[in-house]
């Protein structure tokens, strides 16, 4: 569905955000992206949105080149940003000019989460907050129907009820059809929503990888000592003890700990990374 080749891409005067990128993504999975502030998550969606052009290399988004931003693709692609402003206009309204775009758009859907999220069509969108902002964003992003969904930070300015909501109604909600890609510094929030983990880091994919391999090959668990889990892939201080990864020889059910393989991943551990590769 989604592929990028070698792709790079500068900002004016910088060094290059992504630098030689290859990726590949299939409908029907939801892709938690990490990385560092400045790694380049940000970018990478906009590339895929077609609101930033490579440099070099290829993206492609279905029978798409984000670039051209052909009608036809812009209706298959939406992403809510992390920062954004939204119009001074009411709820109805902003939706009945804004859905005809949409071939896919789903009203009932839209009304629904909306119902879910206590916003009414009258509501005025500059006067809500900007976590009640947010949840319309959110709410109208999945009623259009897009085959290609980004996210950015969307759990940023919500309360944990609110957190709670958003994981209900993405997996409600995601069909086979559809890929989402959320870019998150919030692990926690989303660890239980995930299908698969993107790693960026120094403009490259550092780790693509389903959860589903992760915890069969790998269990996470926290522990008083070091002795207690053999000889540690990777360890970390946790309240109470240590915080760490193993390799799963006995075929131990755990669950992944999203925030400690990051870490991991990015401490220069050279252990961890090819237990992971196919």
């Amino acid at each position: 569905m989604v592929s990028l080749h070698d792709l790079t891409f500068s900002y004016p005067g910088s060094k290059p955000v992504l630098d030689g990128l290859s990726l590949t993504l299939e409908p029907g999975r939801i892709y938690g992206l990490l990385g560092q502030n400045g790694a380049g998550k940000s970018t990478l969606l906009y590339q895929l949105a077609g609101l930033l052009f490579p440099d070099s290399g290829t993206c492609r988004v279905g029978n798409y080149e984000p670039s051209r931003r052909e009608p036809a693709f812009l209706q298959s692609v939406y992403i809510v940003p992390e920062t954004f402003r939204l119009p001074d206009l009411s709820v109805q309204s902003y939706v009945r000019l804004h859905a005809p775009f949409y071939p896919g758009f789903n009203a009932e859907i839209c009304q629904s989460i909306l119902q879910q999220f206590l916003i009414t069509g009258n509501d005025k969108l500059s006067s809500l907050s900007h976590g009640q902002q947010k949840k319309f964003h959110i709410a109208f992003a999945i009623a259009t129907g897009a085959k290609l969904l980004l996210l950015d930070e969307p759990t940023n300015g919500l309360d944990i009820p609110s957190k709670q909501q958003f994981r209900k109604i993405i997996a409600g909600h995601l069909r086979e059809d559809q890929c989402m890609v959320i870019s998150t510094h919030q692990v926690r929030d989303l660890d239980s929503l995930i299908d698969d983990i993107l790693i960026l880091n120094e403009g490259r994919i550092l780790l693509q990888a389903p959860v589903s391999l992760i915890t069969e090959r790998l269990v996470f668990k926290k522990v008083k000592s070091h002795g207690e889990s053999g000889k540690p892939l990777y360890a970390e201080e946790a309240l109470g003890g240590f915080a760490v990864i193993a390799r799963n020889t006995n075929e131990e059910s755990s669950r992944l700990d999203m925030e400690l393989l990051f870490n991991a991943a990015l401490s220069g551990n050279d252990s961890i990374l090819p237990i992971l590769q196919d």
